[in-house]
């Protein structure tokens, strides 16, 4: 659900806070007042992609958060596998500098567009006119019928046990490909375990390595730069310790003159000590460092197998190629018993298809008792939506084999008067037509599925007077069971309104 929209220097808006009601939030205003800002300040933080006329104020950054409560929606999962702090608020920022370059966060934490879209898929469904609509996907269409089917519960063990199933085919697989290629895959595999074995990497070592090289090389001039640092310091005629030791021994008598004096004083005794212990340090560094050729020699070796093994692996740390080594190691050791792991995966296989059959009958079935009282609802919401010859047809056809969702193809089909031919939605409704369908498909679908934050942008456009009171009817009716958002310019939705904002322009005295 979403909470709450900060807007920091976005398009007309200098800054703005805005506050949802967990119902129906409905938010109108002349034609080019703003209200389409609102969403494109939202579609930011869901990842899309922002022109330069985005900034209010174009030396300063644009900067849009928007808060939102994910309790329901089970991404514990997703948060996990992302390295995300997981809370039951999420607050999810994106950043634009006027120099062009972008950032976003999800609870603080940098993600990259990737992560962000798909994380705001399933918080919030922006619906615009002509926008391809997740009503023609048919992976959502399956999902509608599986919910209204109460699949819930079957499906997610169809779904575990499919995915060990998918991996075990592809353990097998990989597994037949090493059998076939045999040993002549075994011979350089082992090699290049033998090679990593045989140079005894250690983790850091190559850090340590370098650090070492540049000292070598660089001794002599370390030996002579210290030693002068000590002899000035400590044992030139003139050194600088002496001559400030002989100005404290004449400052010592002052300190009881004064507290700033006496202040003046310590200060110059502490430098001396410093500068003491500088001195020692200088000349320990300087008396323990010496050219030693042969010790360059052994290190530069020692890191030629180093860079050269990594160019061969196309890595760059150490760390690299011991995980090469460990992979090796463990691909070596799985030849000599391969055999009867693929006979065992053979027939682990076997049974598991066995068992996701007969539970993809069952999803099959159930999902076969759905079409037809959800289409005979859909055509009556579509009637009281002045659309009484609309009608829709729910496919359900056999895929001959095991999917991540049972053996089932899922198609809506959608004819728009009477005579007229059922063609996939996508390529004959119109955006009208896609708006009222889509609101009803959702409406009857609410409650079996944890939809995300609804938001919808002038579906009433070009619709008025009754059809127009039944479509806030049923987005009122909607927004009892979930969130929903709504930009109109009919009075008869915005009357259904649990929360309502007026959007329009007001001019900054700076001309801006």
């Amino acid at each position: 659900m979403l909470k709450r929209l900060h807007i920091r220097n976005y398009a007309l808006i200098d800054e703005l806070e805005i506050d949802f009601s967990e119902h129906l939030t409905i938010i109108t205003g002349e034609t080019g007042a703003g209200k389409s800002i609102l969403l494109g300040a939202l579609g930011l933080v869901m990842g899309e992609r922002a022109d330069s006329k985005v900034f209010y104020n174009d030396t300063e950054k644009c900067v849009v958060e928007a808060f939102f409560e994910v309790d329901k929606y089970d991404l514990r999962e997703f948060f996990a596998d992302n390295e995300l702090d997981y809370d039951s608020e999420v607050v999810i920022r994106r950043e634009l500098s006027p120099a062009g370059k972008s950032r976003a966060f999800i609870n603080d934490t940098p993600v990259n567009n990737q992560v962000l879209q798909r994380l705001t898929e399933a918080l919030v469904d922006i619906h615009q006119q002509f926008d391809v609509l997740d009503i023609h996907n048919v992976n959502f269409q399956l999902r509608m019928i599986d919910a209204l089917a109460d699949n819930t519960l079957i499906l997610k063990d169809y779904q575990n046990g499919y995915r060990q199933y998918s991996a075990d085919k592809k353990r097998l697989a990989a597994l037949m490909e090493q059998s076939e290629n045999g040993a002549k895959e075994m011979e350089f595999l082992r090699f290049q375990l033998d090679e990593l074995e045989q140079a005894g990497l250690t983790d850091g070592e190559q850090d340590q390595l370098e650090a070492e090289f540049v000292r070598l090389t660089n001794a002599e001039d370390i030996k002579r730069i210290y030693g002068a640092v000590y002899n000035y310091l400590a044992e030139s005629e003139q050194n600088i310790v002496g001559q400030l030791q002989e100005l404290g021994r004449s400052t010592s008598g002052t300190r009881k003159l004064s507290p700033q004096l006496s202040g003046l004083s310590e200060r110059l005794d502490t430098l001396i000590l410093d500068l003491q212990e500088l001195a020692k340090d200088a000349e320990r560094i300087s008396e323990s460092t010496e050219h030693d050729p042969v010790r360059i020699a052994e290190v530069q070796e020692r890191l030629n197998v180093i860079y050269k093994l990594e160019k061969k692996h196309g890595v760059g740390t150490v760390a690299e190629l011991l995980d090469i080594q460990e992979a090796l190691a463990v691909q070596t050791a799985g030849f000599t018993d391969l055999g009867s792991e693929i006979a065992r995966l053979e027939q682990a296989i076997a049974s598991q298809e066995k068992q996701l059959l007969a539970v993809a009958g069952t999803l099959s079935e159930r999902r076969k008792a759905v079409p037809a009282g959800f289409q005979e609802r859909v055509h009556h919401m579509l009637a009281q939506l002045s659309m009484p010859h609309a009608r829709i047809r729910v496919d359900i056809l056999p895929t001959n084999t095991l999917t991540p969702t049972g053996t089932d193809d899922v198609q809506f089909l959608f004819a728009s008067n009477v005579g007229s031919q059922y063609l996939p939605i996508k390529g004959v409704a119109s955006g009208g037509e896609l708006s009222r369908l889509t609101l009803c498909t959702k409406s009857l679908v609410a409650d079996a599925i944890p939809l995300p934050t609804l938001i919808f942008d002038e579906i009433d456009s070009g619709v008025s007077g009754d059809v127009s009171l039944k479509m806030g009817m049923i987005l009122k009716e909607l927004s009892e069971r979930h969130q929903v958002v709504s930009i109109t310019h009919t009075p008869q939705i915005a009357a259904r309104a649990d929360a309502h904002y007026f959007v329009y322009k007001k001019w900054q005295t700076t001309g801006q």
